[in-house]
This record gives structure tokens, C-alpha cells and sequence, in this order.
């Protein structure tokens, strides 16, 4: 068959645009992080990973120590990652303890092998990339702006790009580390984690692409988007009405939550047994499902830490 310049046109761009592509994963700097005692097993870390969709950032691999390339892994993918391993690296001085955490309850078969990836947030864009883009579309004039003024004043981008940040996550860097690690890559091993507006994240992560994510964990959940929980603030029931519709179904997924009763935590509590309602709505039960309360808990990573055990046991639960 012969081509004529339009086809020929077409087939160049292509090569083109997939050797463009590839050049820039080829291009891509990893390296180990040095061995130390306070982290537990091994991290390769992707430096600032190239996107079409979001700024590059850093993402963090954690392996077992025993991690072996003959078998296969399934994998969690957490947000904030550079909060995740290293107290004397966060702004605040606390750490999440994933790898602490993950050996323990790998030595004593609690959970499914797996790798964790961290991904580390940009501080400007955090509220963008991490607030539910569809929910926001739905919003009225007065909650979009209380939205803006609150990433105003923690000088962070009014902008929200939360659909683009998920095709990052599925379409750019979940290829890449199935590529280039020894992964199981079908939902029921693939997890996704955060806290606070990472909560909101993962909830919507396994709402828009329940083919890709078999369960999620949202810890202490930012439901009021902002820091007010005046009757104005109609952000918690935008959430909730999202979940009513969207939610996957439990024959195939699982959901945890939890939260606590201290600090900005206070703030969820009225919103919390809505959420068990809007679950049972949708026929989640006692096994694809878990909403837990943690008094005197605050909201904070010391405290995720405490509790960490919990939703990782709920994730990869060792059948």
C-alpha cells in the first residue's frame, strides 16, 4: 500500500513523540540512598521524575531488605513522600515510620510482600494536585473562592489539576515502576495512601480509576477542604455526594479510613459516621470497608505513625 505525505506526516510525528518519550525516561537520574541505621531495608530514589501532566518531583522506592528481582511485589503508593522514611529530613521533625512499619509486619507474615513508592509532593501545588478536581467543579462561587483564599494564604497555587495528577501516577510513573521493578500490577495488588488532603486524594484516585487501584486508605481525611467548618462550608457534603456516586464497587475494592479527635481531626468528626453511611450505600460491608476512631489522636505524622499498622495490615493483608 502506498503512503501519501499526510500518513507519512502522521507516522514521523509518532516516532517522533515516542522517541521524545522515551529519551526523557532514559534520561531519568536514580540512585540508592546511602545505607542507615535508622531506615529499615533499601530506597531508590527517581529524581525529580519527568511528567507531561505535573512539575517533576522526587519519588522514593522502598524495598524489603530481602527484596529478590525472581519474584514479584505488590505494590502501595503513598503521597507526601518525603515524610514517609527519615524524621531528620521532614520540615517537622516526625516521619511516618513505612519502613519500620513494613519490615515488622513482613517479619511476621501479617502482610503480602510489597515495595512502597513515596511520592514526594511540590509544597506550592500540594492543595492543587491533591483536591478532588470533579468535586471542585461542582462547588459554588463562595466555597471555590474560600477554597482560593485558603491556598492564597498558605501561598500555594488557586489552581486545582487533581485529573492531572492521577494520569501522572497511572499513566506515566505506574508504567515505569512496573518496567523497571519486579511488580504485580493488576488492582488487587496495587494500593494507594494518604493522609489529610492525601485522604482526599486516594479516595478519589480509587473513584476515578477503580481499574487500577484495588483499595485505598485515607487517613485522618481533610473533609472540610478548608480550615472552616462553619455551616457555610459545603465542600464535606460535595465530598460525600462524589463518594455516593462514584464509589467503586466492594465485590473488587476495599476502602480504609480512620481519624482522630484532637487538633484539626475535631473538624472531621461530624462528618465521619456520614461516611459509613455513604458505604453502606453502596454495599461496603465489615470485610471492603473500615472507618476507625482513634481518641486523643492528632493530626499529625507522629500519630499516623502510632496507628500505621493498622491500615497497612487492611491493604496488603496476607491471604
Amino acid at each position: 500500500m502506498l503512503l501519501n505525505k499526510t500518513h507519512i506526516l502522521l507516522f514521523s510525528l509518532s516516532v517522533n513523540m515516542l522517541w521524545a518519550s522515551c529519551s526523557s525516561l532514559d534520561s531519568i537520574k536514580t540512585y540508592w540512598m546511602n545505607p542507615s541505621q535508622k531506615i529499615e531495608g533499601n530506597i531508590k530514589r527517581i529524581e525529580k521524575f519527568p511528567s507531561k501532566y505535573v512539575t517533576p518531583r522526587n519519588v522514593d522506592v522502598w524495598f524489603p531488605k530481602d527484596y529478590d528481582n525472581t519474584k514479584t511485589y505488590s505494590v502501595l503508593y503513598m503521597h507526601d513522600g518525603q515524610m514517609l522514611f527519615d524524621a531528620d529530613k521532614t520540615w517537622n521533625g516526625q516521619e511516618w515510620g513505612v519502613d519500620e512499619h513494613m519490615s515488622a509486619l513482613l517479619k511476621t507474615s501479617k502482610i503480602k510482600e510489597a515495595i512502597v513508592v513515596g511520592i514526594w509532593n511540590v509544597y506550592s501545588e500540594r492543595n492543587a494536585n491533591y483536591f478532588p478536581q470533579k468535586v471542585f467543579e461542582t462547588l459554588d462561587k463562595e466555597n471555590k473562592e474560600a477554597l482560593k483564599r485558603m491556598a492564597e494564604k498558605k501561598n500555594q497555587e488557586t489552581f486545582i489539576n487533581s485529573d492531572d495528577y492521577l494520569k501522572f501516577i497511572v499513566t506515566e510513573l505506574k508504567p515505569y515502576i512496573d518496567t523497571n521493578f519486579s511488580t504485580k500490577t493488576s488492582p488487587k495488588d496495587t494500593a494507594i495512601m494518604g493522609s489529610s488532603r492525601g485522604g482526599l486524594i486516594s479516595l478519589y484516585a480509587i473513584c476515578e480509576y477503580p481499574d487500577v487501584f484495588g483499595t485505598a486508605a485515607c487517613l485522618s481525611t481533610h473533609w472540610i477542604g478548608t480550615f472552616s467548618n462553619s455551616e457555610s462550608n459545603q465542600i464535606p457534603y460535595a465530598i460525600l455526594d462524589y463518594m455516593m456516586d462514584n464509589l467503586p464497587s466492594p465485590t473488587n475494592h476495599r476502602i480504609y479510613f480512620d481519624y482522630g479527635t484532637k487538633t484539626l481531626d475535631a473538624l472531621y468528626l461530624n462528618y465521619q459516621n456520614l461516611v459509613t453511611t455513604a458505604l453502606e450505600y453502596k454495599s461496603y460491608d465489615n470485610e471492603s470497608m473500615v472507618n476507625l476512631k482513634f481518641d486523643e489522636h492528632e493530626h499529625a505524622e507522629k500519630f499516623w505513625n502510632k496507628r500505621l499498622a493498622t491500615p497497612l495490615t487492611f491493604l496488603l493483608k496476607n491471604k
